[in-house]
């Protein structure tokens, strides 16, 4: 008989304002061990997310969409190593991604 595996943590960002929904997923997949992940549910294409991922925890996530709109995108992040890349100072960091969760 194989093992169980846990269940994986579900975090809906649709019913939180703009500015809290990044801070949540870093949050997250920083409380992550190797290996772990975790789902999101957005209201829309969490690109800008992604993008701040990408600069701010390189070689360090798995990122797997897994339902593609267009009312929920569901997606799963996977932490892969336990360090990532420094952190990159950027326009990002400020809330001026692109993506509709800013409100822009």
């Amino acid at each position: 008989m194989s093992p169980i595996a846990p269940p994986i943590a579900t975090f809906d960002l649709r019913p939180l304002a703009p500015a809290q929904r990044h801070q949540l997923a870093f949050q997250c997949f920083d409380s992550l061990a190797s290996g772990d992940c975790f789902e999101l549910i957005n209201d829309h294409e969490p690109r800008g997310l992604l993008m701040q991922f990408m600069q701010q925890r390189a070689n360090a996530f798995d990122w797997q969409v897994l339902e593609a709109g267009p009312e929920a995108w569901r997606i799963r992040i996977q932490r892969t190593a336990d360090a990532f890349a420094p952190s990159v100072r950027s326009e990002l960091d400020d809330g001026c991604c692109s993506c509709s969760c800013r409100g822009h």
